[in-house]
């Protein structure tokens, strides 16, 4: 599937804003599963410097400043990202949980570092033991993964209500469990500090869902807004996709920014300001598919 994504905010503030610094995760990762054909931000006003990097975690991330007097700043990032369809594991092929916990632990090639940091509870994940226990109940001895993580994404699916507004984004994971509502952000971070408590690596994914599904499916929760899902690392697999809000397995409906520890690592603006005082922000995303990736003529 290609898609034309659009993704456009604005701040609109009480006074005048002097100087603002800016870090933004809004350009497609590239990945096994994902090519970004190209991607392009405009920034009003325009920004006295910008620097496009790669962060620690290897999503594509934008360093920028405004330096001039503004009472409204506007981000519009627009990509054309290619995303194919990922083959998920046979349910009976994976290892029994307990296993992949102890393969993950003792792992010390560098991969395995790479993986192991992620079993660690980060700022927006840390949670009660009351988690744990919501969670065991899908992790038998011995089941294998695949199927325990599969059923506890359907039973936060079912047992978590969907509400804008509820929550914000400094709403801890047990007031989010112990109130049984949130957003995507919330439920993702949910089963993430859960998997952790029981030794599992998992990772926070943020993206994008398509706007408009195919004819006879049902629109995913999330979709014309920013959207969170996580992965969990199944060994001899590699990650596996989950998206609680929805309870499917992410693939060509899913578009990935970047993936991180928690909401924290890959916030798609994230900013310090100078004077500014209250503000208001608007945020309109759109994601469309397009039949093919449209030629650039010679002159761009």
């Amino acid at each position: 599937m290609i898609y034309e994504v659009s993704h456009h905010t604005r701040y609109r503030y009480g006074e005048p804003t002097s100087i603002s610094h800016h870090v933004l995760h809004l350009a497609p990762r590239p990945c096994e599963h994902q090519r970004c054909h190209r991607s392009v931000l405009e920034v009003t006003p325009a920004p006295a410097s910008s620097v496009d990097d790669v962060d620690y975690f290897g999503n594509p991330v934008t360093y920028l400043t405004v330096q001039e007097s503004h009472t409204e700043l506007s981000f519009h990032s627009q990509s054309l990202v290619e995303v194919s369809a990922l083959d998920p594991p046979r349910p009976n092929a994976t290892l029994p949980w307990e296993r992949a916990v102890e393969q993950v632990a003792g792992d010390r090639s560098a991969q395995g570092l790479a993986i192991v940091e992620f079993t660690f509870a980060s700022p927006y994940t840390r949670a009660s033991s009351d988690l744990a226990g919501y969670a065991a109940r899908s992790f038998a001895p011995g089941r294998p993964l695949f199927d325990a993580a599969r059923e506890l994404t359907a039973r936060i699916h079912r047992d978590f209500r969907y509400e804008p507004g509820a929550t914000s984004v400094s709403t801890p994971v047990d007031q989010v469990f112990a109130e049984r509502r949130g957003v995507c952000q919330d439920f993702a971070h949910l089963q993430i500090a859960a998997l952790r408590r029981l030794g599992l690596a998992v990772r926070y994914v943020s993206g994008y869902l398509v706007t408009r599904p195919r004819k006879g499916a049902p629109k995913l929760r999330g979709a014309d807004a920013s959207h969170a899902w996580l992965s969990v690392w199944l060994p001899g697999y590699g990650w596996l996709d989950l998206d609680p809000t929805n309870d499917v397995l992410p693939s060509d409906a899913h578009v990935t920014v970047a993936w991180g520890r928690d909401y924290g690592d890959v916030s798609p603006i994230m900013g310090v300001i100078l004077g500014g005082g209250d503000h208001r922000i608007e945020v309109a995303v759109h994601v469309e598919a397009v039949a093919e990736v449209p030629a650039v003529s010679a002159t761009g």
